[in-house]
């Protein structure tokens, strides 16, 4: 039985991918941050699940469960890596506070580093194991090559995600180790239930307080009108098993008018997006 080691399968995409992962005969490493969680999906997906207690932020714990796995695999090496772990808080770029923008960069980047600085040994990069090299698969986002207003730091984080893992992609050819992005847009998950009460009153003195209300509201029903994560779920199988796969895989609703959206000059959809959520500048008070 092939191993491979999820990040955040508590909820969402993540718990998602675990599910398509054992039902389909591979044994899943996948982490979670309660022990609540861990005995729910265990009961719930049976011995194929082994799950892995730790926050991706914490190092010690991390490669306390890598040398958890390490002992389960028996000199094998792990299938693959799926880091999923990720959160997004909603505020200007003018006034986030700097904990938040550092919590969604630690989370977001920084986490996904240290997890796989964790279990590249197992990926194939300790040469002493046996078995073919395995793959990383990082969850990206729409995010990681457009910014929306009021996400500037979970942008800012995709953003480097992307940017480190086509290093790290050309740097693990030394191992033949491959590194694949998955880049979800709008996706129904519980993120949008916690984007519903996230708190933008903190702002209602600043300019942006009404244009960031407007953006929440959109950004709910998008989210919540957007693809199962059994959809992400099913790309990332591809990801990690497709004879060859590609550097980046998009999974969106509307791939036609992400497509033309993406076609237009910066300038126009700057003034759409600014025309959609009031950030017009004659909408400021002088």
């Amino acid at each position: 039985m092939e191993s491979i080691v999820v990040t955040g399968v508590s909820t969402g995409i993540g718990k998602a991918t675990t599910q398509i992962l054992t039902e389909r005969g591979y044994r899943v490493f996948g982490s979670v941050r309660r022990q609540l969680d861990a005995d729910q999906l265990r009961a719930e997906l049976g011995e194929a699940f082994v799950p892995l207690l730790f926050d991706v932020t914490d190092e010690p714990a991390v490669r306390a469960a890598a040398n958890q796995v390490r002992e389960a695999l028996q000199g094998q090496t792990l299938f693959g890596l799926v880091n999923n772990a990720g959160v997004a808080v909603p505020a200007p770029m003018l006034y986030i506070p700097i904990e938040d923008f550092r919590k969604q960069i630690e989370i977001n980047l920084t986490g996904q580093l240290i997890v796989i600085q964790a279990f590249v040994p197992l990926l194939g990069a300790e040469q002493a194991l046996k078995g073919k090299p395995g793959r990383i698969v990082n969850i990206s986002s729409i995010s990681g090559r457009n910014g929306s207003p009021f996400l500037g730091a979970y942008a800012a984080s995709k953003h480097a995600l992307e940017g480190m893992s086509e290093s790290l992609r050309r740097e693990m050819i030394l191992h033949g180790i491959d590194v694949i992005i998955v880049a979800p847009g709008p996706i129904a998950t519980p993120i949008w239930e916690k984007a519903e009460h996230a708190d933008l009153d903190q702002y209602k003195e600043t300019e942006f307080y009404a244009p960031g209300m407007k953006f929440q509201k959109y950004a709910i029903r998008n989210g919540q009108n957007g693809l199962p994560a059994q959809t992400v779920a099913k790309v990332a199988l591809k990801a990690l098993t497709a004879k060859h796969p590609r550097v980046r895989y998009a999974v969106n609703p509307n791939p036609f008018m992400s497509w033309i959206m993406s076609s237009l000059p910066k300038r126009m959809v700057d003034a759409m997006i600014a025309k959609g959520v009031g950030l017009k500048k004659q909408s400021l008070a002088r």
